[in-house]
């Protein structure tokens, strides 16, 4: 029997005690972690964090989009972005090309639909585009994590995508393009092999879906 949740708890910002275990949840495997108090701090860490002229590719994420990392990344010229470079490829000869660059690019920005206080990061996707940059393909990556999307489980998690995110997405596809979207893919991040790949960055605020 599936047990209710309050719908509270998928919009609502974990407060800081939840914040801080759920970062030493995973530390403990292997993802650096960084809490900051909001989007605009995201957007500044990322400068750091990135070199300039580094080629990135920025995962589906209305988060990356609200807090500006997804222009800063892909209109500002600062970096070699793998969107705007595949954008006016052909898609019908270039396809197996535009999914290699999509893929493995030097470093892979995104988000997560929920991290779990147990240490676990859970990704949904139509077309699955990022989720091979997030399993591993990529040698680095980053997500932008609002605090909303924290959960105590992997059920939850995937109750909070099936009932929150979901809805969404659908509602910003039909809007933008004029279809539905589909929850196609997921994958859950358990750990991380390779201490320093992968980089949470941790938002006191809510964003996002």
């Amino acid at each position: 029997m599936t047990i209710p949740v309050p719908a509270t708890l998928f919009i609502e910002p974990a407060p800081a005690e939840r914040l801080e275990r759920v970062a030493g949840a995973l530390r403990e495997k292997n993802f650096a972690v960084e809490i900051l108090d909001d989007a605009a701090a995201a957007r500044a860490r990322i400068k750091d964090l990135i070199p300039e002229g580094t080629t990135v590719f920025t995962g589906a994420s209305e988060t990356l989009r609200l807090s500006g990392i997804d222009a800063d990344i892909n209109s500002s010229g600062r970096y070699d972005s793998v969107k705007a470079r595949s954008s006016s490829m052909d898609r019908a000869t270039q396809l197996t090309e535009i999914w290699r660059m999509l893929a493995c690019p030097d470093v892979m920005v995104g988000s997560v639909a929920a991290v779990t206080e147990t240490g676990s990061l859970v990704a949904a996707s139509a077309s699955g585009s990022q989720l091979a940059g997030y399993a591993g393909a990529a040698p680095r990556v980053i997500w932008v994590v609002g605090a909303q999307k924290v959960v105590p489980d992997l059920s939850t998690a995937l109750q909070r995508i099936e009932d929150h995110c979901v809805p969404l997405e659908n509602e910003r596809c039909m809007k933008a393009y004029g279809v539905p979207s589909s929850l196609n893919r997921m994958l859950i991040l358990n750990a991380e092999p390779h201490p320093g790949r992968g980089t949470v960055l941790l938002l006191r605020e809510a964003i996002g879906f």
